[in-house]
């Protein structure tokens, strides 16, 4: 006698079952049902979301932002830049090429507003500055020779000597003599440089949209001769004063000349495509764009030297400036209606409708009374019959507008299926099938709120007649 197989562990029994039905669930189609919930407050929520979403799509998505555009950001630029002006220090008149660096008129330059000249430093030995560490000494035992500061301004001696002023003691380097701070003599040249004009040429392309224009007016008749700008009478003469754009930037013009700092020019071009050319203007904004209320990283200075000869020996001018750096920053996006981007938005804006659906489903499933009553009427799970397709019964209720013979109740388990199926066919011989009526389209189920009231279950519509069931050819025979 063979020996009965071993049963496996209830682990794997259970792995098992729970594997063939999460197979069985993934091949399984879901429709919605529509039930009609007779509810004010609901119903006022649900429309609400529904007119929220639309004005959101409607007035931001669409009027707003133009997202039946096609666009395009980050136009194609050049810049072209120019001063103009004279100036007075102490000492001497300035004009541009000695104030404006760098002469090319590019889209960063600098204007000098205030110098500090250390003159006639020659190759030599003198005296460290005190602000480099560890400069000052007391005898030459506290200064070694051939060290060599980075920050310093040259290579040491090993001597100590006296500063340029005071009693104190530095010591000695080998370099540019004297030092910056030991003769250096300050001269402001901010006295007229708000009167300076500066000329911004600048000219923009948009590749995708084959679009060019430029910042300034086509005019004959000597236009920008004598004009400056002004945002409302003279958008396109680009001819700003010094004065005109640290004022923009809200910064106090003495106090920016001393220091230094940075501004920014910001040309901003966005432009509707969909309208006309002349639509599309330049915009301009100024702002400051070093952090002044940061010691450490405020203001603006850089050092440069002129060099020249005396007696045949080598000399220079070392001169520390101070001043206003302009930036000029060009931005900018152009956009031109597109099917594409319209056809994605308006199905977004209508797929987000649903989310009023999702929203009150939720209330009503989860907060509202007898949400399990709703949960029951909402969910139901149907079997595919297992009648083959060309069985007569079938047929015959399809030509007669019937429902079909319903499925056998859904289970997983064939024995369990063959009992209810076995149970069917005894009913079938004792009670007859109720008479047919022809079915229509199908219908949503009306469903009343428990508010309402209409006894302690829902005030539902009875079901239709194609909930009932042809089970014998009998039935269908009274036909």
């Amino acid at each position: 006698m063979a020996a009965a197989e071993p049963k496996p562990p209830a682990g794997v029994a259970a792995a098992r079952r729970l594997a063939r039905g999460c197979w069985s669930a993934f091949w399984d189609y879901e429709t919605p049902k529509v039930i009609v919930v007779k509810n004010r407050r609901l119903g006022v929520v649900y429309r609400s979301v529904q007119l929220l979403i639309l004005l959101y799509f409607v007035w931001y998505v669409f009027i707003v932002q133009k997202s039946y555009q096609d666009s395009e950001t980050g136009p194609e630029s050049s810049v072209i830049t120019k001063v103009k002006g004279i100036t007075l220090s102490e000492h001497k008149v300035w004009d541009v090429e000695e104030y404006v660096k760098p002469p090319e008129g590019g889209s960063v330059f600098s204007i000098i507003t205030r110098i500090e000249v250390t003159p006639f430093q020659s190759l030599g030995t003198c005296a460290e500055s005190m602000r480099v560490n560890s400069a000052t000494c007391d005898s030459d035992e506290d200064c070694v020779a051939g060290q060599l500061d980075m920050l310093g301004n040259g290579l040491r001696t090993g001597r100590c000597v006296p500063y340029y002023h005071g009693s104190s003691k530095t010591c000695e380097v080998t370099g540019w003599c004297p030092v910056e701070d030991g003769a250096s003599v300050s001269q402001f040249l901010g006295k007229m440089a708000p009167n300076f004009t500066i000329l911004v040429k600048n000219s923009i392309h948009y590749p995708k949209f084959q679009f060019s224009k430029g910042n300034i007016e086509h005019r004959k008749d000597g236009y920008l001769k004598h004009c400056t700008f002004h945002e409302v009478s003279d958008l396109y003469c680009p001819i700003f004063k010094l004065g005109y754009i640290v004022e923009q930037a809200g910064e106090n013009f003495t106090e920016l000349a001393h220091t230094g700092g940075v501004i920014g020019v910001i040309i901003n071009w966005d432009c509707d495509l969909d309208l006309s050319a002349s639509k599309c203007n330049p915009k301009y904004s100024f702002r400051r764009l070093d952090p002044k209320h940061v010691p450490a990283s405020s203001g603006y200075n850089f050092r440069f030297a002129k060099y020249y000869k005396i007696n045949g020996s080598t000399t220079r001018t070392l001169i520390k400036a101070y001043g206003i750096r302009i930036d000029i920053i060009v931005h900018g996006q152009a956009g031109k209606f597109s099917l594409i981007p319209t056809i994605i938005n308006l199905a977004t804006a209508l797929t987000s409708i649903g989310v009023g659906s999702f929203l009150c489903d939720w209330i009503l499933l989860t907060f509202m009374n007898k949400n399990k009553v709703y949960s029951h009427k909402k969910f139901d799970k149907v079997c595919t019959p297992r009648h083959s397709s060309g069985s007569w019964p079938v047929t015959l209720a399809l030509v007669l507008g019937q429902a079909p013979p319903p499925p056998y109740p859904c289970s997983t388990d064939p024995g369990e299926a063959g009992h209810l199926q076995g149970e069917g066919q005894s009913q079938e011989g004792a009670v007859p099938p109720p008479r047919p009526r022809p079915t229509s389209a199908p219908s949503e189920q009306m469903v009343d709120a428990p508010s309402r009231g209409a006894g302690p279950g829902l005030c539902a519509s009875q079901p239709s007649q194609q909930d009932y069931t042809l089970t014998d050819a009998r039935g269908l025979a009274q036909l």
